[in-house]
């Protein structure tokens, strides 16, 4: 089979930057826990467990609830970044807190705080319940305001002066559409627009790819919000069957029959190794021939190489 290999795809910066500051911490002398998924993949979530590195998730909670779960040693606060009142409560427990949070949430919340302090409510683009979101959101409760839909747009105060940003790892069509709208009907708003470059280019690359792929797989956890929109935009671009998954063990071979060109990329917190094993087995496969089908294992200590 033919196999594109979309570029870019695999761990962005931040994602690096997350795991390598947790496996700085493996093997410590005290407990060590993550508040929350490190980042949004459950292979690399069991991988840090493996290396005695807990994580502190529970569906619903936020991350000043899942503090109430860590009692002592250090707590990493993942790479969606936290509310200042996260960090507080943390140290207030005598926690050590290490921050692993990702430069470009860092950024976003640094241009809220700004534009608060100049006077503007803020509308912040992103996805309800999502971490990034939460720690953003916390900055003001009252003043930051969640747009997930243009709804949310038209229930905003028109007399007020906005700055309009968002989740960093958004559509970057989903938020310029927003944006859009907001200009439209609000008679005095500001666009920061904060998707990040790994982002946005991983975007862009699958939007491009050739219109002769006959089947494209993007490879990611469900939590990813950022994997969800290279799916979204995947199946928004391109005539074809597109498929999300996991890994190798989720790929099912009835979907290749008959297909002659495939696309793979995977989200920005995706292991680079999951996503060549899928790459690998697609370029050997062969529809007449069954001795190609069988899928190989995966191998858990390559989960958190970087290359």
């Amino acid at each position: 089979m033919k196999v594109l290999g979309v570029v870019p795809r695999g761990y962005c910066k931040g994602v690096v930057k997350a795991i390598n500051i947790a496996k700085q911490h493996a093997n410590s002398d005290v407990p060590v826990s993550i508040l929350g998924m490190i980042v949004h993949n459950q292979y690399i979530v069991n991988a840090l467990e493996d290396l005695g590195i807990n994580s502190i998730d529970s569906k619903g909670k936020t991350r000043l609830e899942l503090l109430d779960e860590i009692d002592q040693g250090k707590v990493i606060i993942t790479a969606h970044g936290a509310g200042q009142g996260v960090f507080d409560k943390a140290r207030e427990k005598g926690l050590e807190v290490i921050d692993a949070s990702c430069l470009d949430v860092i950024k976003t919340h640094n241009l809220i705080k700004e534009k608060l302090k100049a006077g503007f409510d803020i509308l912040y683009i992103g996805k309800t319940g999502h971490p990034e979101a939460e720690g953003a959101i916390s900055i003001d409760q009252e003043r930051v305001h969640l747009i997930t839909s243009k709804k949310d747009i038209e229930q905003v105060d028109p007399n007020r002066k906005y700055v309009m940003t968002n989740q960093t790892t958004m559509s970057l069509y989903d938020v310029y559409d927003l944006c859009e709208y907001a200009k439209k009907i609000l008679p005095d708003v500001e666009i920061e627009k904060e998707t990040c470059t790994a982002t946005k280019i991983r975007q862009e690359a699958i939007r491009n790819i050739d219109e002769d792929v006959d089947i494209i797989i993007i490879v990611g956890d469900p939590h990813s919000n950022n994997t969800q929109k290279l799916a979204a935009i995947a199946r928004n671009s391109h005539h074809c069957d597109v498929y999300m998954i996991e890994s190798i063990d989720e790929l099912d071979t009835n979907w290749l029959k008959n297909k002659q060109y495939a696309a793979v990329s995977s989200g920005a917190s995706t292991p680079t190794y999951l996503t060549n094993q899928i790459i690998a087995y697609l370029k050997q496969f062969d529809e007449n021939d069954p001795s190609s089908y069988p899928k190989p294992a995966i191998e858990k200590d390559k989960i958190l190489n970087n290359g």
